[in-house]
């Protein structure tokens, strides 16, 4: 089902659709990312202006997502440039009891937690407390230090756009950390016992969530309180995110209505749950949670100049090429800027956005130029199904393009 709601808050009913629009299929694999990563596809642009089609694309996608066995569920939420907001569910929230996906329920948000971690630091930037061009050493004498790596010749910038050579922490599978709370120092001595991706700073776009883990410190060092309060109060707070929060110590649910998340056995490839787990393995990286909706609210208060100067926003979204298939896939380009990443549209211009996985959520968010903003979530972030990421992909693509 899905229901639509009115800027004013009134809700009804709208009957479920049947067919699915195929859009134009990603040819090329994605890279994938254990945890707390992200993906993104190009997408054709969305005319906000236009009507909703009479056979709606959005919850035909998600219903086929649903029927192909991608995820057990699928939710999302699509906001026009008129504040017209509607959300869409298919499947289950439960394969036990069958319960059905609830409207708009709380999700891990993953990667998508990167987003707000740079915000962060750029508010501190606005606020002439941080420079992007000062070297991480500045702020956080003495921490980054490695075999071939060192803060003195890695900026703030090089680190919010995934630049600095930092390699990732090690992310095991699940079943060996969900109930384990990890320190942000943890994930640290992990990647700092590594090699450099790049051994000069500024050269080369490698996604790594240790950036964001030494952005969340940085923000935590500037200003003298924990990363999780500035980001409640200078961003949640502050355009009214009332369904997003951070997760505290020990915090290994999810507030309530939600959809449980799932992931396949790796023994018999069954549907098994894994909706309870400790997010602090993503910590500033990918800790969490919202809701389709107020992930929209927050591109939209971001884009309108809410949360950071224009300038700044400009900044944020000048980006460097980043190329997810390597060598093999050299035509699949993405933009990553400052913590946010651009997708080239199939139709021309580019939207602004993030995605995340965690296991047994994945998630994909981003606004166009013209304020449509979407989410898209399953409650799985690896699937069964050969091509899953794809179908994913394809159903995010055309909630994009609907109305046009």
């Amino acid at each position: 089902m899905r229901s639509a709601e009115s800027r004013g808050g009134s809700v009804h009913t709208i009957g479920k659709s049947t067919g699915i629009r195929t859009g134009r299929r990603v040819t090329a694999a994605l890279t994938a990312v254990a945890i707390v990563g992200s993906a993104a596809v190009g997408v054709r642009l969305a005319d906000p202006a236009a009507a909703e089609p009479a056979t709606d694309t959005v919850q035909a996608g998600l219903n086929e997502l649903v029927r192909a066995g991608v995820a057990p569920g699928a939710l999302a939420s699509v906001r026009d440039r008129n504040g017209r907001v509607t959300h869409y569910t298919a499947g289950v929230a439960d394969l036990r009891t069958r319960a059905k996906v609830p409207t708009d329920g709380y999700i891990r948000m993953a990667s998508n937690t990167k987003m707000f971690t740079a915000v962060a630091v750029l508010q501190l930037v606005d606020d002439g407390a941080i420079s992007l061009d000062e070297p991480v050493e500045t702020y956080l004498p003495g921490l980054v230090r490695g075999n071939g790596f060192d803060g003195r010749t890695i900026t703030v910038r090089h680190v919010l756009e995934q630049t600095s050579g930092l390699p990732d922490y090690d992310l095991p599978h699940v079943f060996e950390w969900r109930d384990r709370y990890f320190e942000a120092r943890d994930l640290l001595d992990s990647a700092f016992a590594k090699e450099p991706t790049s051994p000069v700073p500024g050269t080369t776009m490698d996604y790594s969530n240790t950036n964001f883990i030494l952005a969340g410190l940085l923000v935590q060092k500037v200003t003298g309180r924990p990363i999780s309060e500035v980001i409640t109060n200078r961003i949640i707070d502050r355009v009214g995110l009332r369904k997003t929060y951070w997760p505290g110590v020990g915090d290994q649910g999810i507030r309530k209505p939600h959809a449980n998340g799932y992931l396949p056995h790796p023994e018999t490839g069954k549907w098994t749950e894994i909706t309870r787990l400790d997010p602090s393995i993503g910590g500033a990286a990918g800790q969490m949670i919202s809701t389709p909706s107020d992930l929209n609210r927050f591109l939209v208060a971001l884009q309108d100049g809410k949360l950071i100067k224009p300038a700044t926003l400009a900044q944020m979204r000048t980006s460097n090429p980043f190329y997810p298939g390597g060598e093999a896939l050299p035509d699949l380009v993405w933009h990553y800027g400052l913590g946010t990443v651009g997708f080239d549209l199939s139709c021309g211009g580019r939207a602004w956005g993030h995605g995340g996985d965690i296991d047994g959520y994945s998630s994909r968010t981003a606004i166009t130029a013209d304020g449509r903003a979407v989410t898209l979530v399953v409650t799985a972030d690896s699937s069964p199904v050969p091509d899953g990421v794809f179908r994913v992909l394809d159903a995010f693509d055309a909630a994009l393009c609907a109305g046009r």
